[in-house]
């Protein structure tokens, strides 16, 4: 009798022991990513990442937002958003004028965008622009791209009619205006689903300095510097979510779907389809930001007035929180 007691002691104690030894769960350090837009496949490796847990792995509880009343540079500079979707315009404008956001990860190694047109209205090049009506979301940086690139080709802008507030290229094309900017892998891409003609004449192609990097994932200086784990952790996940959207494509835009129902399954689809070999393109790793491409387009916007001193363009970006490949 007296052994089987000192057995059931023994065990009770080895069993509190194991019980007093587990670790109470990590409380998981919320973080908000607030988009440049709505949700489209520019972000799905954001929403891969949030479905399949990757940042709760790294202690965090990320929640994705849109922009709202704000505007998503404003609202992480000021550290409201800890991360957000940008351009790299606007995080060299936001520099100039003393805004301290960075760009940590290029959502895509080159710039996607450019001028569209109907194949009807035979625009070739900037200079076919001439006598043709522009639609303009009214940007400064638009115009100055505009004014630029027609200068190039010898083309006179005052012969371009600009119509303000063009909003959405498909109720507008060939009726409100002949030419618009746009983004091939959104817009694009639904045209030829909808089996519209276009010609499409790429940023990229008309100067280097245009081949900037947009979008981009930004935070800010603060964050950086008294909570760099948070940073290296989310970009860690964020990189597997931009991963997986690379090699599985399909998969990637029914988790994209799942978080926006809203949008066109077989627009999501076939833009997921065009960007597998856009997002990382050469580059050797995802997210990658080169220098040169910084500056080569803070000279651009020095050039064009648009900024008006030399910037500290490696206070601009960082490679340093992106995973080792």
């Amino acid at each position: 009798m007296l052994y089987r007691i000192i057995i059931v002691v023994i065990l009770t104690t080895l069993l509190l022991s194991s019980f007093s030894c587990k670790k109470a769960p990590k409380e998981l350090i919320p973080i908000t990513v607030t988009l440049d837009w709505t949700p489209n496949t520019n972000h799905t490796g954001l929403y891969v990442a949030l479905e399949q847990g990757l940042y709760g792995k790294e202690g965090l509880e990320v929640q994705i937002v849109q922009p709202g009343q704000g505007y998503t540079d404003q609202i992480v500079a000021s550290g409201k958003s800890q991360f957000g979707v940008s351009y790299q315009e606007n995080v060299t404008r936001a520099r100039y004028e003393g805004l301290p956001l960075v760009s940590i990860a290029a959502i895509m190694q080159h710039n996607l965008s450019g001028f569209a047109s109907l194949k009807s209205a035979d625009i070739k090049s900037p200079k076919d622009f001439e006598n043709k009506r522009y639609g303009s979301w009214d940007s400064p940086s638009e115009m100055a791209v505009l004014k630029a690139v027609t200068a190039k080709a010898n083309a006179d802008i005052s012969k371009i009619k600009v119509v303000s507030g063009i909003t959405d290229f498909f109720s507008t094309i060939g009726r409100d205006a002949d030419f618009e900017w746009i983004y091939e892998y959104w817009d694009g891409v639904e045209a030829g689903l909808r089996g519209m003609e276009l010609n499409m004449i790429y940023l990229k192609d008309l100067d280097p300095a245009l081949d900037y990097y947009t979008p981009v994932i930004i935070s800010n200086d603060n964050l950086i510097k008294t909570n760099p784990k948070i940073v290296k952790g989310f970009l860690k996940a964020t990189a597997k979510g931009y991963d997986y959207a690379i090699k599985n494509p399909q998969n990637a835009a029914q988790i994209l779907l799942k978080h926006a129902p809203e949008l066109k399954p077989e627009l999501v689809f076939a833009s997921q389809s065009f960007l597998v070999d856009k997002y990382q393109a050469e580059s050797p790793k995802w997210g990658l930001q080169k220098r040169e491409v910084w500056q080569r387009f803070a000279n651009w916007m020095l050039e064009n007035r648009l900024i008006d001193r030399q910037l500290n363009i490696d206070a601009a970006f960082t490679n340093e929180f992106l995973p080792d490949k």
